[in-house]
């Protein structure tokens, strides 16, 4: 999909903006309709105490929205739809580059992260393992929080000895 044409300067500008105060991040949430019983979640989000600099985002890139936090009144411009990743935002950052290695890092690991994705690669276990190593690389730091760690992760696909030699388990749904 063609990218909405854009000034210049208004693109260094809102890249300059998400290099400090935006975010890429990679959630896992449990759901035992998923193939791995777990699904993947990519999101870019950029935080702001007023709105306007946040509508520029969803303006330009075409894509995600603005909601605001209730305890503090902080504003969020989200994108979690992969389509838009893939399409708008992803092809917007690597046209208008960051300048913070930081943020080049974590940008490389969430395209990283977004072609196992989109590829549907992460279905098996190898690479769903290869998303949770990358994971963990990405934001490192003070602030991160994660529900689900590498290690839980890891054993959960731990196998089953007594399994070894037995067919796979197919779900069925809970009536």
């Amino acid at each position: 999909m063609k990218q909405k044409k854009i000034k210049p300067e208004l693109a260094y500008y809102l890249v300059g903006f998400a290099d400090g105060e935006g975010s890429f991040n990679v959630s896992i949430r449990k759901r035992p309709d998923h193939t791995m019983k777990w699904q993947i979640v990519l999101t870019f989000n950029v935080s702001q105490s007023e709105s306007y600099i946040l509508s520029q985002f969803k303006k330009h890139l075409g894509c995600g929205r603005i909601v605001q936090r209730k305890k503090d009144g902080l504003y969020m411009y989200v994108v979690d739809n992969p389509k838009s990743l893939q399409e708008k935002v992803i092809p917007f950052f690597k046209k208008y580059k960051f300048l913070s290695q930081k943020k080049k890092y974590n940008f490389s690991i969430f395209c990283q992260i977004a072609n196992l994705v989109f590829s549907k690669e992460h279905l098996n276990k190898e690479s769903f393992m290869k998303v949770i190593d990358l994971r963990e690389k990405l934001n490192e730091g003070k602030g991160r929080k994660r529900k689900y760690n590498k290690e839980d992760l890891q054993e959960i696909f731990k196998e089953n000895p007594q399994r070894l030699h037995a067919k796979p388990r197919i779900f069925r749904p809970e009536k």
